[in-house]
């Protein structure tokens, strides 16, 4: 485990976390922070925002997420269904692009709006996407 991991046993139960005592442990959190932490925390910070029916990432970063190969994303799509305070968003969006170093760009859709359509949302729909917060409304 390269000095990344310390080993404790409790009794016959073995309990492994990362050493903190290694260099490597905090580039490691770093690159997990950027490349797969920013789901968990938009999660995070989305789920106290009131109005909010479901949220999802498209574009790129959620297609990289996914495995479909292509150009490394430079920023995270996220779409918001619902009639949250937009206010709210933006700032959640904010505190997360601090944390992972890259612009997350909210679209603030209400149920009604989705249901019209339009060439954008063809093409959201047509891709794939990672959800956050419910399901994907399609």
């Amino acid at each position: 485990h390269a000095g990344i991991l310390a080993e404790t046993q409790v009794g016959r139960t073995r309990l492994i976390r990362a050493a903190d005592d290694s260099p490597l442990v905090e580039p490691l959190r770093q690159i997990l922070l950027v490349s797969a932490g920013p789901v968990v925390l938009l999660e995070h910070e989305l789920r106290s925002i009131e109005g909010i029916e479901s949220a999802f990432l498209y574009g790129s970063f959620a297609a990289r997420s996914l495995g479909v190969p292509g150009p490394p994303p430079s920023d995270i799509d996220l779409m918001v269904i619902g009639v949250p305070d937009a206010d709210e968003i933006y700032a959640a969006c904010d505190r997360v692009q601090e944390r992972v170093g890259r612009p997350v760009n909210p679209t603030i859709l209400t149920a009604k709006e989705l249901s019209v359509g339009s060439g954008f949302l063809t093409q959201v729909k047509s891709n794939p996407v990672v959800p956050v917060i419910g399901d994907v409304p399609w």
